[in-house]
């Protein structure tokens, strides 16, 4: 379903992404592992065709995504129906009027049939039928998140990808998610360097470096037993603390960033 092959990504002062190469199948959950800064957040906009590699391929559904691909009308539409990003700060994602608006931008812009019916069936879905006439930057963080959820969602997409989705969310709502993925038939691919919410996202994980290449593809209950790919991949550290009124080092992971 989606192929990455030997891809390279500069930004114009750093690297972004260096020969890194993997394959998803339908219906996989993977999460993306690393510290901020190794290549997540880029290589999600890659999948998403929102950048394209500097060397090496990206192919999904036996398609080459680049540029000109892209620009052909009817591929660009199946592809964005079936590919769909949701950006760590649901913020930069909200520009409509209402929730409602919000929730059929996607549908409207794809000329979609049934959106009223679609919209308040994908709003019960997150429960956040209560908002739709309501303009969606008075929301809470939580609910923002589920608006931006519901909007992607609501284009019944096969692909899902997610920069830190819990970032803005409460506990309680974060259980809901967790719990909503693991009901969905969906390949989602999920940026974090939550250790402790990783494996509830998915079983699949590939972890990048701070030198922004992969080094650990495979289940995700050995890379979190693993000290040393978590030490290489700096998302385990040591650091002083008090204990007892002693000062103690240990080892420590990032999920508090």
């Amino acid at each position: 379903m989606i192929e990455i092959r030997n891809v390279s990504y500069n930004y114009s002062d750093k690297q972004a992404l260096r020969d890194v190469s993997f394959h998803i199948d339908k219906g996989e959950k993977v999460i993306l592992l690393g510290v901020n800064g190794s290549g997540k957040s880029t290589l999600l906009k890659i999948l998403n065709g929102l950048i394209f590699p500097d060397t090496g391929e990206y192919i999904f559904n036996e398609n080459k995504i680049i540029k000109s691909f892209l620009r052909k009308e009817k591929f660009n539409t199946i592809f964005r129906t079936k590919v769909v990003f949701q950006f760590q700060n649901p913020d930069v994602m909200l520009f409509n009027p209402t929730v409602f608006d919000e929730i059929a931008f996607g549908l409207r812009q794809l000329a979609i049939n049934n959106i009223d019916k679609r919209v308040k069936d994908w709003a019960e879905k997150f429960g956040i039928s209560g908002s739709l006439n309501l303009p969606p930057f008075n929301l809470s963080g939580g609910e923002k998140q589920k608006v931006c959820l519901a909007s992607l969602f609501v284009l019944e997409p096969d692909v899902i990808l997610l920069d830190e989705p819990t970032s803005n969310l409460d506990p309680q709502t974060t259980g809901w998610f967790v719990d909503f993925l693991y009901e969905i038939d969906k390949t989602v691919i999920i940026a974090t360097h939550n250790l402790s919410l990783a494996s509830e996202l998915g079983e699949r994980a590939i972890v990048l470096s701070p030198e922004h290449n992969i080094i650990f593809d495979g289940n995700i209950d050995d890379i979190l037993n693993s000290d040393e790919i978590l030490m290489k991949a700096s998302l385990l550290h040591t650091h002083k603390h008090r204990q007892n009124e002693k000062l103690s080092k240990n080892y420590h992971s990032h999920d508090w960033e």
